[in-house]
Formats: structure tokens, C-alpha cells, sequence
């Protein structure tokens, strides 16, 4: 029987051969690595030697693929297992399960890795240009977005019914005499100062001295720039000021030169008990004394509240610039808002990138080999003792960048206001000394917003002539310009900087940005050349939420020049 079952199956095959299809279908077959399985048990038929002999001349044969342990769908894939038996239909449905799981995360991830592989990234450059995506444009650029959450107004000045506490002139424990040393803000804070220890001591006021230093290097009198007037008379309950040295004492030269008549070695951030402990007892004693230097020389969690109160009065309401200086700001900040012929917003934008800035900083920018060596140079020869041999300031300015502690260059600002959203047709007013580096440092910045100007942009000569006698008057249009904007940001610290967003938190412009930018988080974003324009706008705008110029809770040791909330405002009824 198993010859006569071996002569059927050797006939049936040979009939089968004749059709040219089947012949071409046997062709392949055999050339193919992987033999049917119905075929391979047709030609392996019959009793066990002829098994034993089929199995010794083919090499794949299901003895052999059951050895290798593929899972039945597989087998069946691949033609080694009926597809029609029970067991390869439930792994049928197991394998195609996975393969569509496999198939949509290899979706997914061929989007993600497709958009990093063309997301546009930071800037690309183009000699001294920058090309920056362009981004959607904010839901309000100038309006500070958290506004609405606060409700704060001024409170600094005295109430309608408070008595007068200045002692008779005669009871006065002696006259005080300042140099406010310094630009026109760092001037600005020694007067608010001057009036507080008078206070603390009450003592009388003699007008201060704007000192001429070697930076400014300007010889403008307190007159030129602030109505004295309105200064003294606004103060005359709280505090006694004179125009003048008394006539009664005859040695003013002393006063300038004589050690007896100057109380040195006032610690900085010195407290109210400190001057009433060491300085009054001196003033009590000579009548007169100068006190200097003045420079930063009272603290501000260390003082009564109502003396840093007064510090606000003095410095929102006292000092008032000259009308003239108030005019001029007026059609500087009329024109920035009709430049285009309707009214827009315009931004204010403080660039603190002067050579004196970057030297001082010892941070380290982009430049040539030459412009680097210049800089080396100018550093040792300004800042000798800072320098030394000047071999460990690379890694030093390397942790001052990672800590923020870097003035933000031209071009850097310029991506974070485009990430912002600010578009090229921003309208910025640019408060700034001679830029370091010229008409190429600031180049990115005017590429990528070129309605830049500046006040001497705004006016004429002949309008501006009057101003130019003074360095401060000068400084004084920008400190007015800059208040007024409908946006202020600031590229590094300074006291400019920081009398303009205490002004404008204090007088209720805080509802109007006043960017501060994170310099920390910026020099980790711009470091990182994976990070794609999408993710760092949005890391942008969402840090710079909270860093807009809303009044913040005044915390121990920062000074209430930037934010005079916590002695100087109080929360609308």
C-alpha cells in the first residue's frame, strides 16, 4: 500500500508538471528559501524511510522551523503554517493588533522628529544680519497681562491732617551738607537719602551739590535740573531745606576740604540708629558737617517705614524736573506716538552697552581677536586690581553669564522682543550712550526693528541746543521719555533702570509692560543650539509673565527705588 500511495502521488505530480503554469510555479518555489508547508508534507509522504530520507535532503522542512521557535503567526506569514488552522487566525488578530500599535507610534514619531529636523531655529545669519521667524502676535503686547489681578495706588505722600513735626529753627540740632555724586539717578537717590537722615536726625537740609565726577564729568547745579522751589516748599513739613550755607559760618571752605567738618566711614546700607548713634552727636557739636561719601550710605529694612515713605515722597513728588525739561519729553513722547501719521504705542528701550558698561561688567561678548585684545587692554589699564594677569577671568565670565549677570547685547534683545511678539514695524525709543562696537554691534538690532530712533532722531538741533549745555538735562529728557511709554525694557541693571519701573509702578503704569528680561534663562536658551524658535518663544513668554512690572511685596534688602510697594502703596478700596 505505501508503494501504491508513492507511484499515485509520483503520477498526480508528474500530470501537473505538464501545465507551464504550475511548472513556473514550481520554479519559484524551489528557488525560494522557505518551502510550503503542504508541499514539503506532499514530498515527505510515505512510510518512515522515505521520511528519514526526505528530511536528510531538504534543509527546511517543519521539523527545522518548529526548532527555531518562530510564533505561528510568523510561520504562517511566512507560509510555513496553515493559515486556516484555529491557533494561527487568534495569533493572525495578536500580530496585527501590534503591527497597527507599532504603526501609529511610528506616526507619532516621524511627526516629532520630522518637525525638530526642520523647525526653524533661533536666528540665522547673514553677514551682520538677522533673519528671526516671525510669531504670532500676542493678545496684547503692551498691556500687562496680569493687571487686572491688582489694585494698588500711591500712598507716599503726607495726609491732610498730619501735623507738621519740623523742629523751630533754632531747636535744629545742626545743618547737613551732601555731594550727590554720580550720573543724574545715581544724584537722584543721594537727594532722596540726604532728606531721610535729616529727617532722622532733624537736622536742617543744605541744598545738595551735583558733584561733577570723573565719568560724567558735567558741572550742572541742582537748580539746572529740578525745581527748587516746589522741592523745598513741598518738603516744608517734614523736613527744613536751605538754599545755602548759613551766613553766620564763616569757614565754608572747611566745609569742602577739612576733615574736622566730614563725617567719613558711614558703612553702606547704614541703619536709621546708626546716624543717630554716631553722626548726630558730631553735627550737635560742630553745627555743620558734610557727610561723604553719600553713595548708597542708608539701608531700607532698617529704617522706620515712615522714613522710607518719605524717601518715595521726596522721589515721585519733590523732585520735579525743570518745566522746560518737562515740555521738551512731551513732544518727544507726542512724536514717537504719531510717526506713522496715526497714533501707535511706542516702546522704550534702555541699551546699556557703553564701552565703560562692558569693561566694567569683565563678562565676555561676541567680537574679533583684535576687539577682544582692546578690551584686555582697556580692562587692565581702568581696573588693574580686578585684572591681575587676567587668567581667571574666562571662567569668571562664564559663571556670570550662566547667573545673568551679563549686559544683554544689541542682537540678544532684539530676539527676545521678536519672541515676545513684537513685530518689525515696533516703533522703539532708544535710551542708550554710545554703543560699543558702533553701527555693527547695533546692526542686528536695526535689521530686525528698524524704526529705531533716538531724541536727537525726534528734534531738531536747534531744538535740542538748549539741553546739550548739561549731561543730565540730557539724561534727564531720556528718564521723561522713557516714563511715558506704553512699554519699557531694560537690558541690564543700573539706576536708571530701576527709578523708571519704580516710577511707573508707583504712578500706576504698572498696567503697561515694563520688561525686565531673565538673562539667566536667556543665556541657557540662546546656548543651546537644539532648541527649535517654537520653544523658546514660548519659554520666553511665559517667564517674562511674571517679570512685566507689577508691584511686588518689597522683601528685605531690595531696595524700593524698582518696586515701592510695600512702604509706599496701598490697595485701592
Amino acid at each position: 500500500m505505501a508503494e501504491l500511495r508513492h507511484s499515485t502521488v509520483a503520477a498526480a505530480a508528474a500530470r501537473s508538471s505538464n501545465s507551464p503554469a504550475k511548472r513556473d510555479s514550481d520554479a519559484s518555489a524551489a528557488s525560494s528559501p522557505f518551502a510550503s508547508t503542504s508541499s514539503a508534507r506532499g514530498r515527505g509522504g510515505g512510510d518512515d524511510d522515505d521520511g528519514k530520507d526526505a528530511h536528510r535532503s531538504s534543509p527546511l522542512l517543519p521539523h527545522h522551523h518548529k526548532r527555531l521557535g518562530l510564533p505561528s503567526p510568523l510561520r504562517s506569514l511566512l507560509a510555513l503554517e496553515d493559515p486556516r488552522s484555529p491557533s494561527a487566525s487568534s495569533s493572525y488578530r495578536i500580530l496585527f493588533a501590534l503591527l497597527a500599535f507599532l504603526l501609529l507610534a511610528a506616526t507619532f514619531s516621524a511627526t516629532s522628529v520630522w518637525s525638530r529636523l526642520n523647525a526653524p531655529y533661533l536666528c540665522q545669519k547673514d553677514g551682520i544680519t538677522l533673519h528671526c521667524p516671525e510669531t504670532k502676535e500676542a493678545p496684547s503686547l503692551w498691556e500687562n497681562p496680569r493687571a487686572a489681578t491688582t489694585s494698588w495706588k500711591p500712598c507716599a505722600e503726607r495726609r491732610s491732617n498730619e501735623p507738621s513735626d519740623v523742629p523751630p529753627e533754632n531747636e535744629t540740632s545742626g545743618y547737613i551738607f551732601i555731594h550727590a555724586e554720580g550720573g543724574l539717578n545715581q544724584q537722584r537717590i543721594a537727594i532722596c537719602n540726604a532728606v531721610a537722615i535729616a529727617k532722622i536726625m532733624k537736622a536742617t537740609l543744605i541744598l545738595p551739590v551735583l558733584k561733577q565726577d570723573q565719568i560724567w564729568k558735567d558741572q550742572t547745579k541742582f537748580e539746572d535740573i529740578f525745581d527748587v522751589d516746589h522741592f523745598i516748599n513741598y518738603l516744608k513739613d517734614d523736613v527744613r531745606i536751605v538754599r545755602d550755607i548759613p551766613d553766620w559760618f564763616t569757614e565754608k571752605d572747611e566745609l569742602f576740604t577739612s576733615i574736622k567738618r566730614t563725617v567719613k566711614n558711614i558703612p553702606k546700607y547704614a541703619s536709621a540708629q546708626f546716624y543717630i548713634d554716631n553722626v548726630l552727636p558730631r553735627i550737635k557739636e560742630k553745627k555743620i558737617m558734610s557727610i561723604k561719601p553719600f553713595v548708597d550710605r542708608l539701608g531700607y529694612d532698617n529704617v522706620p517705614m515712615e522714613i522710607n515713605r518719605l524717601r518715595c515722597r521726596v522721589n515721585y513728588h519733590a523732585l520735579k524736573f525743570l518745566p522746560d525739561i518737562e515740555e521738551m519729553a512731551d513732544k518727544l513722547a507726542a512724536r514717537m506716538r504719531n510717526r506713522t501719521g496715526s497714533v501707535n504705542p511706542y516702546m522704550a528701550l534702555h541699551l546699556r552697552f557703553e564701552k565703560g558698561m562692558v569693561g566694567l561688567s569683565f563678562c565676555d561678548f561676541a567680537g574679533t581677536r583684535e576687539e577682544k585684545e582692546m578690551m584686555a587692554a582697556y580692562r587692565q589699564k581702568e581696573w588693574p586690581r580686578r585684572y591681575k594677569n587676567g587668567s581667571h577671568l574666562w571662567p569668571l565670565a562664564l559663571q556670570k553669564r550662566k547667573e545673568g549677570r551679563c549686559p544683554l547685547e544689541p542682537g540678544e534683545i532684539a530676539i527676545i522682543l521678536r519672541a515676545l511678539g513684537y513685530t518689525r514695524g515696533t516703533q522703539i525709543y532708544v535710551a542708550s550712550g554710545q554703543v560699543y562696537g558702533g553701527k555693527n554691534r547695533m546692526a542686528p538690532l536695526r535689521n530686525m526693528f528698524p524704526n529705531l530712533v533716538t531724541k536727537e532722531e525726534l528734534a531738531s538741533a536747534a531744538e535740542m541746543a538748549p539741553f546739550r549745555k548739561h549731561v543730565t538735562s540730557l539724561a534727564a529728557l531720556d528718564f521723561l521719555v522713557c516714563l511715558r511709554s506704553d512699554a519699557f525694557v531694560m537690558t541690564h541693571g543700573g539706576n536708571f533702570a530701576k527709578l523708571i519701573m519704580g516710577a511707573r509702578r508707583y504712578g500706576g503704569r504698572h498696567r503697561l509692560k515694563s520688561i525686565k528680561p531673565d538673562k539667566g534663562l536667556m543665556s541657557k536658551s540662546l546656548g543651546d543650539p537644539h532648541m527649535g524658535w517654537a520653544a523658546f518663544s514660548d519659554d520666553v513668554v511665559i517667564t517674562h509673565q511674571t517679570r512685566a512690572g507689577l508691584p511686588e511685596p518689597t522683601f528685605p534688602n531690595y531696595d524700593l527705588w524698582e518696586n515701592p510697594l510695600t512702604p509706599c502703596m496701598c490697595p485701592t478700596a
